[in-house]
């Protein structure tokens, strides 16, 4: 047997992990408090920086949405000002975006471009906006439902029905009504309906609704 043989292994001393990757540990360290650093950073000084920016060239925009949404200088820009196109492209990440997101979708939708409306409404992240946030899932819903891809309507309309105030849930109840008839879904039609009548019937939506719910319960089966 060899002298290694006879030889009694001794235990790692505590803290030898420590020791021996000392300066391992010191680097993962160090990496993680410089990514820290550039998030900080990122959030604080770029972000910030970015988002005053993108605020300052989206007061021109929305000044040529207020003259005449569907020209094509509130979507293109004008005279050295970006239009909302370039400012959704370029300054994502600010809350200049996300509105010239949903200002797009809008102005998509009165054109007819559909598919373009429903790109850009996606690109929408809710604010907590009781009235913008309802509002963008509203205009999907109309997208879809111009698209005749019912299903998908239905879905967002009744989140915009959830999301909404007193004064936009029952359009958008009547909406959820009209294309449930359109999947045959009347049951789904006369409960849609029938919310706007008996939780909103102060609106315009509930002066004629009964004569929706007649409609659609003469088809229930």
């Amino acid at each position: 047997m060899s002298t290694t043989d006879n030889q009694t292994i001794q235990p790692t001393k505590k803290g030898s992990f420590l020791q021996e990757n000392n300066k391992s540990l010191l680097f993962i360290a160090g990496a993680v408090v410089l990514l820290v650093l550039i998030y900080l950073w990122y959030q604080g000084v770029y972000l910030k920086g970015r988002a005053e920016e993108a605020a300052s060239k989206m007061y021109k925009a929305e000044q040529f949405v207020g003259v005449d949404s569907l020209s094509n200088k509130a979507v293109k820009g004008e005279g050295g000002y970006p239009g909302l196109e370039q400012i959704a492209k370029e300054y994502d990440n600010t809350k200049s975006a996300n509105l010239a997101n949903l200002y797009l979708g809008g102005i998509y939708l009165r054109k007819g471009e559909y598919k373009q409306a429903i790109e850009s409404l996606s690109k929408y992240s809710a604010t907590g906006s009781p009235i913008a946030d309802p509002l963008a899932l509203g205009l999907l819903g109309d997208a879809y439902s111009e698209l005749k891809d019912y299903k998908q309507a239905a879905s967002y309309y009744k989140k915009a029905a959830d999301k909404a105030s007193k004064f936009t849930s029952p359009m958008f109840l009547k909406k959820l009504g009209l294309v449930n008839e359109s999947q045959n879904d009347f049951k789904g039609a006369v409960e849609a309906y029938t919310k706007v009548k008996t939780q909103y019937p102060e609106s315009a939506e509930a002066q004629l609704i009964d004569a929706y719910i007649a409609r659609a319960q003469e088809k229930v089966k």
